[in-house]
């Protein structure tokens, strides 16, 4: 991502009952982890860097892309669940109707919460259990590597005509890819008739616009 360049995270070292390092990531190596893993969240101020990228994700985009920019809680409407620990939003809209908009929620968890042009949610983390073992900066990269998609034109999402159909979305570039499809009757039907009247006909969102091009 020309221009954008990753602020400098923490490193810190989190112990076990047993005073050893916690290898977040690969703490269970293949095993199934303990039942009570699925309920405990330890460590959670191990999520915060994923708000200091986002934040830095939020500053380039209005840097580099001709956009508007929206700063209150109710731009979450964009989420199709509602937020409960919801901290602030941030929606960016680029001026090409064609480009993805990208909203950012913030949540006292910590973590983020990140919507791409009509339908698709992604968390990060998406649960953060213990049981989970999130790699943190795995999520980063993934978290970048959206903004970076997104940006560059590489997100679509695609609704099927039948109101008993899918929705699906992709996300790809040369580094990946991502995608999922849903029935459309998983999805609330005001929000399907709303996505029907933003998404571009061929379902593909454009390249965001630069700042004085």
């Amino acid at each position: 991502m020309i221009g954008y360049e990753r602020p400098t995270l923490p490193v810190k070292v989190y112990l076990d009952e047993t005073g050893r390092p916690i290898p977040y990531g690969s703490r269970w190596r293949g095993m199934s982890p303990p039942e009570d893993a699925y309920s405990r969240t330890a460590n959670l101020d191990r999520f915060e860097p994923l708000q200091t990228v986002a934040r830095a994700l939020i500053d380039w985009l209005i840097v580099t892309f001709d956009v508007a920019v929206e700063r209150n809680e109710t731009v979450a409407a964009d989420f199709e669940r509602w937020i409960h620990d919801l901290e602030t939003a941030v929606r960016i809209t680029p001026r090409d109707p064609l480009a993805a908009p990208l909203t950012f929620a913030f949540t006292s968890f910590p973590g983020v919460v990140l919507h791409m042009g009509a339908l698709f949610d992604s968390t990060f983390p998406a649960c953060g259990c213990d049981a989970c073992d999130d790699d943190v900066l795995w999520l980063v990269d993934q978290l970048e590597w959206t903004a970076q998609v997104v940006v560059n034109g590489g997100g679509s999402e695609r609704i099927d005509a039948e109101p008993d159909g899918w929705f699906e979305y992709r996300l790809q570039n040369d580094a990946g890819m991502e995608s999922a499809r849903r029935r459309l009757g998983e999805v609330p039907v005001e929000r399907v008739e709303a996505a029907r009247g933003i998404l571009p006909a061929s379902g593909q969102w454009s390249a965001w616009p630069l700042r004085g091009a």
